[in-house]
């Protein structure tokens, strides 16, 4: 997939924008808050089907009723994603849908400079943002993702009334136990393979000898659904008292280590900002191999968190990819 071009009507800041695009590369250069980095958001929604950072009421234009954007490919094809203030629709081939088809999503690898404090942020981030890379080249695991939030917001709400017996969970348990463990396994094996390469990416950039991996940090020790059901039934009274699920995979985090210390707190502003250059190339690898596809590249402004040596090895890393850059620097 090439795009050809984007168009934008009250998207954000944006009246009416459009974008003619590279096959190679795009640079968007513009000073802060001029509406660069709402460009990419666009092409997010349209290639994923959702926005990476807010909602579609705070997207739409103040005083405006609706916004639009339209992707064009080379091939000529289109895909348009409007809002009306109360429902985003999407148009693909001439056929109207409440959601992107499956079908029709396109793997991205967004880079934007908060991930660069990645190793320091929460544990929810830290999900949130492998979520997102193993949801990409795994719609099972997306989809197991989507029923484990919906039990868990289920049984949490239970949980607050009074007169609650073990059987009211029993329902939840079930699915909890069910999704929580086939996400478990998978969230193991996605790292697995994510530390198999892991530092040789880090010491291609770095060029030492240093080794960085993640640690899973899970509390699903024994990854079976039996085991799983076993433990949300015997924290019913303590999950009663606090208020909410203590146990699952709604706790994980992923613990970055160099040289087997955690690299948060150990790790300099350089060694981190390679780290996370290092986990954005083998995310990339990891959607090319298992998808066949070489992921759409979107770089938000993060060329001025990164040294010439970094930049270097960002751009030699992903010349074989479409990318889309922000920049205040003219680059």
């Amino acid at each position: 997939m090439i795009i050809k071009s984007i168009k934008l009507t009250n998207f954000r800041n944006h009246t009416s924008y459009f974008l003619n695009c590279k096959d190679r590369t795009t640079i968007i250069h513009g000073e802060n808050g001029c509406g660069k980095t709402s460009v990419l958001e666009a092409i997010y929604i349209l290639t994923r089907g959702k926005s990476f950072r807010a909602t579609d009421q705070e997207i739409l234009k103040r005083g405006k009723e609706f916004y639009r954007a339209e992707m064009e490919l080379e091939n000529g094809s289109k895909t348009i994603a409007t809002y009306d203030g109360k429902i985003k629709s999407f148009t693909v081939l001439d056929k109207k849908t409440r959601r992107l088809p499956k079908k029709q999503k396109y793997p991205v690898i967004l880079f934007i400079p908060s991930d660069l404090n990645l190793i320091s942020h929460s544990p929810g981030s830290r999900r949130k943002y492998f979520d997102q890379i193993f949801s990409q080249f795994n719609e099972s695991y997306n989809d197991a993702l989507l029923k484990y939030d919906k039990a868990l917001k289920q049984r949490n709400e239970l949980l607050k009334k009074e007169n609650l017996s073990p059987s009211d969970l029993f329902s939840w348990n079930v699915l909890l136990a069910k999704y929580g463990s086939i996400l478990s396994n998978l969230r193991a094996e996605y790292i697995k393979e994510i530390n198999s390469n892991f530092t040789k990416k880090y010491q291609s950039i770095m060029g030492n000898k240093d080794k960085v991996d993640i640690i899973y940090n899970t509390e699903i020790l024994e990854k079976s659904e039996a085991k799983y059901l076993t433990i949300l039934e015997q924290n019913y009274q303590k999950d009663i008292f606090i208020g909410h699920t203590t146990f699952g995979i709604h706790r994980d985090d992923y613990l970055f280590r160099l040289n087997q210390k955690l690299a948060n707190g150990s790790a300099s502003r350089g060694e981190t900002r390679s780290i996370i250059l290092a986990l954005k190339f083998i995310e990339a690898d990891l959607i090319y191999q298992k998808t066949n596809t070489k992921p759409l590249v979107l770089l938000d402004d993060v060329f001025s968190e990164l040294d010439e040596q970094r930049r270097k090895h960002l751009v030699n890393n992903f010349k074989e990819n479409q990318i889309i850059i922000t920049s205040v620097e003219n680059i």
